[in-house]
């Protein structure tokens, strides 16, 4: 048995809508704002409409989380596209071979920008110490990204990339802190690796 678009989006709106009523306290949120509109829209076959009211319902809700990364890894080449991405199999790395992250970024605060639109900003700060815990490199602004679109993004995703040629062979921690500029927070977040000797 198909579903037309319509009616998978009236079915997913039903079930959210089911979920978050029997869960929600006496004052509703975002979520279950969004859930009540997408599964009136549904009802009146406006499958786009549902799935936009849910797409921004989850943006606002995204906003009320702590900033946090849920998401950080090595990776073997710059993502394509959000979750996209080819991991390391092992954070060990060969001389002259560049650290690649893949990081994901909830809990962003939006603003108006120019043109009717809307911008989230943030930095990352770099720490990089040996496996004693003796730091050896620090940047504050390692990186400065700026994220404008038509509406709050729900998916924020991003890639560092850093140069540690010329390090001795051993264990290292990689800390890199997010600042959400216009929040005025951060949350750290840690990768260990190792360099290899060379062959």
């Amino acid at each position: 048995m198909s579903l037309t678009y319509a009616a998978a989006a009236r079915c997913l709106a039903v079930t959210l809508v089911s979920a978050l009523i029997s869960a929600a306290p006496a004052k509703a949120g975002p979520l279950l704002d969004a859930a009540i509109e997408a599964e009136r829209l549904a009802a009146q076959n406006d499958a786009r409409g549902a799935f936009e009211a849910m797409r921004s319902g989850l943006a606002a809700f995204s906003q009320t989380l702590p900033l946090s990364v849920p998401r950080a890894l090595f990776i073997t080449e710059v993502p394509k596209a959000y979750r996209a991405y080819e991991p390391k199999a092992e954070p060990v790395f060969l001389p002259g071979e560049k650290l690649i992250t893949y990081v994901e970024v909830t809990g962003l605060k939006w603003e108006p920008a120019a043109d009717n639109q809307r911008q989230s900003h943030f930095t990352v700060d770099l720490e990089l110490t040996d496996d004693e815990g003796e730091t050896l490199a620090l940047q504050k602004e390692f990186a400065n990204f700026t994220f404008t679109s038509h509406s709050d993004a729900v998916e924020v995703y991003t890639h560092l990339t850093l140069d540690v040629d010329g390090a001795k062979p051993g264990g290292y921690v990689l800390r890199y802190t997010v600042n959400d500029v216009i929040a005025e927070r951060s949350t750290p977040f840690e990768l260990p690796f190792t360099l290899k000797e060379k062959s």
